[in-house]
């Protein structure tokens, strides 16, 4: 094994330059290009400048809101949705949700990483208006309409983020598209399930998804977190080694591969734990300890753990030891919702020129998502406490994203205050 290093502080890439300019294989958050468009005075000019701006607060609004509304079916006191309420629940959080933040993200990612121009202005409004249509239209008129717009979304994220990437000759980028294009086809087999075109589990396609989902989280979260915790902590002691990083991105996907495709559960057991163990061993390696006390920084570390507490307990769920359940809230509680959370504040504040420094209502949504992952997974071990645990959680998820909508509305609708890169505190 290699010595540990001393890792400078500097961007988290130092590899040799594509056409653009930019090092291959980068994503540079914290440091945005300015834009070369002019500024708009209008909020509305504003908010569809970057694809992150109406993203973020689509994704956040409707984390809020669908939460509450699923809870409410559950219990009985809300009229269901056109979709049966369970399906609606879980399509809706991977895609809908998760849908949105990944355009956002990626979208504002990749214009920085290839120095590429990417959708804005009327093209990106018509984007964001497909997207929102589709979560009316999945709660409301659910058909083949509606699933095909649903689907039009996340194909013309992965088209243009394709277009973009063979344009930058990006080899790096090849696992990234892979994967969206993975997470485009589960949606597909999902609608054609529920259209009665295929004969395959609508919830199995959902995760399938939400499996892509951690994916993309494991291929970004791998290159940004030390990178971030080595910048905000100067000569912090970190390993870090590409192959390793690329062996855990495999092994994730071995293991969900196998559970997916419902292999035998000796073996669907011993690649998720293994993977688990791996990821786990490979956070440790980024030195979370020098995270503490620095809110922007541990909602990063602490929210890569729960892909490895989440990978062990499918391990463990293999053998029914534990529910299903457990692993898939780790998942999607715990990292997607960690990570969203941790990933939208941190590049909202980079990218419109302000320091990226957790203030009280960010370190409250950081909380209160990881309270209610804690608080969810706990229901799922322990069914006794199942439906006040439902509840409980239900409500932190939406107090944070709330919390996120009302901060970040006035920062999203205005322009970026300053031309330079934002430090990346903690």
């Amino acid at each position: 094994m290699p010595p540990c290093v001393k890792v400078p502080a500097r961007p988290e890439h130092a590899a040799a330059a594509g056409p653009t300019g930019r090092p291959r294989g980068a994503i540079f958050i914290g440091a945005p290009t300015t834009s070369a468009r002019p500024s708009r005075r209008s909020w509305l000019g504003a908010l569809f400048e970057d694809a992150f701006r109406p993203f973020y607060l689509g994704g956040a609004a409707f984390a809020a809101l669908a939460i509450p509304l699923w809870i409410g079916m559950w219990r009985g006191e809300a009229p269901p949705t056109s979709l049966a309420p369970l399906f609606w629940h879980a399509h809706e959080m991977v895609y809908g949700f998760a849908g949105a933040i990944i355009t956002g993200f990626l979208f504002t990612a990749a214009r920085n990483w290839t120095g590429l121009p990417l959708p804005a202005g009327a093209v990106l409004g018509a984007l964001f208006a497909v997207w929102a249509a589709a979560r009316v239209g999945m709660a409301l008129w659910y058909g083949p309409v509606i699933a095909a717009g649903d689907l039009v979304h996340l194909l013309i994220v992965a088209a243009v983020l394709a277009r973009k990437f063979m344009r930058a000759r990006s080899r790096a980028s090849i696992p990234l598209l892979t994967v969206l294009s993975a997470l485009v086809l589960s949606n597909a087999a999902f609608h054609a399930s529920m259209l009665g075109l295929l004969e395959f589990s609508p919830l199995r396609a959902v995760e399938a998804g939400l499996l892509c989902v951690v994916l993309v989280e494991l291929i970004v979260a791998g290159r940004v977190v030390p990178a971030f915790t080595a910048s905000a902590v100067p000569g912090v002691a970190q390993f870090r080694a590409r192959r390793l990083e690329r062996l855990m991105v495999g092994a994730a996907a071995a293991a969900f591969a196998a559970d997916i495709l419902g292999v035998a559960p000796g073996a669907r057991a011993t690649l998720a734990i293994i993977a688990g163990a791996g990821i786990g061993a490979q956070l440790i390696g980024w030195s979370p300890v020098a995270a503490l006390g620095r809110p922007m920084l541990w909602i990063l570390h602490l929210s890569y753990a729960w892909i490895s507490a989440g990978l062990l307990l499918l391990g463990l769920a293999a053998f029914d030891v534990v529910p299903r359940t457990a692993a898939i809230h780790a998942l999607t509680v715990g990292s997607m919702g960690g990570l969203i959370i941790g990933m939208i504040t941190r590049t909202a504040l980079a990218h419109s020129g302000r320091p990226v420094i957790a203030r009280r209502s960010e370190v409250s949504s950081f909380v209160l998502v990881q309270a209610a992952a804690g608080v969810r997974v706990a229901g799922a071990l322990v069914p006794a406490i199942g439906p006040i645990a439902v509840m409980t959680a239900g409500a932190m998820w939406s107090a944070a994203f709330a919390i996120y909508f009302v901060t970040y509305l006035p920062i999203l609708t205005r322009p970026r205050i300053g031309p330079g890169a934002a430090p990346a505190a903690g």
